[in-house]
């Protein structure tokens, strides 16, 4: 064994819990990557494919990514490195369209007024206000295109998450569809108090927000090639939409709930709307702080004047 690792390497994998070995791999080659020795270690232990392990270097230590190489890691001839089950893994696509889709559906049974969700009289009636069936129309052309984005334009740095994900995200915007759906398309819904001169206003906003959040996904997806995991500092490109990138990191997000969703709460004047919208805000503020850590942590030139979210504020 030892002759081996003199030429090529060898690797111990410890359970990073109970320090126990489960696999010695000789005969590793020193360019051989993470994603590589997670092949070799599903052969001895099929039960724990690629996606499921977390390799590291420290037991309460980061993962390692799949395309770190064996002899640029601070290890000796013999590599010792530790194991941790990130459990039953799904991928980011099926997440999305299951995601996504529920609140497309649940939101048109009840703009249809399907039985059981309102009295009898009105199954399958229509409401007299125009604002519902623009509010219905606003709805479904958002998770249409997030549903064509997962399929044709997001590329993801990540194939798969854990599968009790799937649970609390489809719970999130199901939930919410439903909640949102049942008062706007309520035969006792009101319009807003200012009348078209708001809901014009209210679908401006939104329009232009739905458009300059896929122009950010265009411009997110062509910094990274196909296949690539590569990450690049995004830069505003040629369409104005993405001019926003001098302000703040992650301007997809400034988009979709303080315009897009914030355009929906003034088109509908809806308390579960504006709920959503700010719950929405708060998560996205998170996602948006810690991609924003991220940049300034991987680029020494990343650009000093952007905020995470909100221009100068947040």
């Amino acid at each position: 064994v030892k002759t081996h690792c003199r030429i090529y390497g060898c690797v111990e994998i410890l359970d990073a819990k109970t320090k126990d070995k489960l696999c010695f791999l000789d005969k590793v080659e020193p360019n051989a990557t993470i994603g590589e020795i997670k092949s070799m270690f599903h052969k001895s232990h099929p039960q724990w494919y690629p996606a499921r392990q977390s390799i590291r270097l420290d037991p309460k230590g980061k993962s390692l990514k799949d395309e770190d190489v064996l002899q640029h890691l601070p290890v000796g001839t013999t590599a010792t490195f530790y194991f941790r089950d990130l459990g039953a893994q799904i991928s980011w696509v099926t997440v999305f369209l299951t995601e996504y889709t529920g609140p497309l559906v649940i939101y048109l049974m009840f703009y249809f007024r399907v039985p059981f969700i309102y009295a009898p009289k009105y199954d399958f009636t229509t409401s007299k206000h125009w604002v519902v069936h623009l509010a219905c129309m606003c709805h479904s052309f958002h998770y249409v295109k997030r549903l064509l984005e997962t399929l044709f334009v997001h590329r993801f740095s990540h194939g798969t998450m854990p599968l009790r994900n799937i649970f609390k995200n489809c719970t999130y915007y199901w939930g919410f569809a439903a909640w949102m759906a049942y008062y706007i398309n309520h035969p006792l819904y009101t319009p807003p108090i200012y009348g078209e001169q708001q809901i014009r206003l209210a679908l401006i906003i939104f329009l232009f927000c739905q458009i300059g959040n896929f122009s950010i996904h265009i411009a997110l997806r062509n910094l990274r090639p196909p296949g690539s995991k590569t990450r690049k500092i995004p830069y505003p490109t040629k369409n104005p939409f993405t001019w926003i990138f001098l302000l703040v990191s992650c301007p997809n997000y400034t988009y979709e709930v303080l315009g897009s969703w914030l355009g929906f709460t003034v088109m509908t004047q809806c308390l579960p709307v504006a709920f959503f919208t700010l719950v929405g805000f708060i998560q996205m503020t998170v996602w948006a702080k810690g991609k924003h850590r991220s940049y300034l942590k991987e680029f020494r030139d990343y650009p000093p004047l952007r905020s995470p979210i909100l221009p100068f504020i947040l």
